[in-house]
């Protein structure tokens, strides 16, 4: 599978030849001026939550696109308000199959609100199940002991976890949720786009290293192979 990152917890993966944009942020990212998100396609965008930083580039990709925008319902009744009808509404516990597999949402223990400050309903984690391969992208989210369900639903190939503390689970723990989710493949985001969640990158690695683990860190537009 392959994986480009666009910065801070955007990311997108293609499966069966679907591209699945997540949680874009990428205009209003000093650290992702390079990138263009109108040359960026999909075919479905999923949204963790409704904070700014994982929802800003949302509408507008939408509309070029005609893609699927997939988030909670009080995500999916703000994107319709804002002229995206495309939509499929989901919560915390529930799974859909799609056409290019299983995604079932599990808990993200976090906060959420919209970039009007309506109610953003619960942040969520996805749990994708397909042929090409499985993974988990928990949203931003501190530890929480849910995790350890997450072996008795599916065996990850790898797992997008936040890594930049204050906000989301530290490097420590993104390494202990590694532990829970028996998952060593980890891609690290949520972390160095503003003050708050700037971390020493070398020292997140060496520290996932000594526990066994690997974490991929690329950089902003590059494609990595999973």
């Amino acid at each position: 599978m392959k994986l480009t990152y666009y910065g801070h917890s955007c990311f997108s993966v293609v499966i069966k030849g679907k591209k699945i944009l997540f949680d874009p942020f990428i205009t209003y990212n000093e650290l992702a001026k390079h990138i263009d998100p109108a040359q960026i396609d999909a075919d479905y965008i999923f949204l963790s939550h409704g904070h700014a930083d994982h929802i800003a580039d949302c509408v507008s990709i939408a509309t070029r696109t005609g893609c699927q925008v997939v988030g909670n319902w009080e995500v999916h009744e703000w994107l319709n308000k804002q002229g995206i009808e495309k939509t499929h509404p989901m919560n915390t516990g529930g799974k859909w199959h799609f056409d290019f597999g299983t995604v079932k949402c599990v808990v993200a223990q976090h906060s959420s609100g919209l970039p009007d400050g309506s109610y953003g309903g619960n942040p969520m984690g996805f749990l994708f199940t397909t042929g090409e391969g499985n993974f988990y992208y928990s949203g931003d989210t501190a530890l929480t002991l849910d995790m350890q369900l997450i072996p008795s639903w599916v065996k990850l190939d790898f797992a997008v976890l936040p890594i930049g503390d204050n906000f989301t689970m530290d490097v420590a723990d993104a390494i202990r949720c590694a532990d829970f989710i028996q998952c060593n493949q980890v891609v690290g985001v949520h972390y160095n786009t503003f003050g708050f969640i700037k971390i020493d990158t070398h020292e997140a690695l060496a520290a996932f290293k000594a526990a066994g683990k690997n974490l991929l860190l690329p950089g902003i537009g590059e494609t990595i192979e999973l």
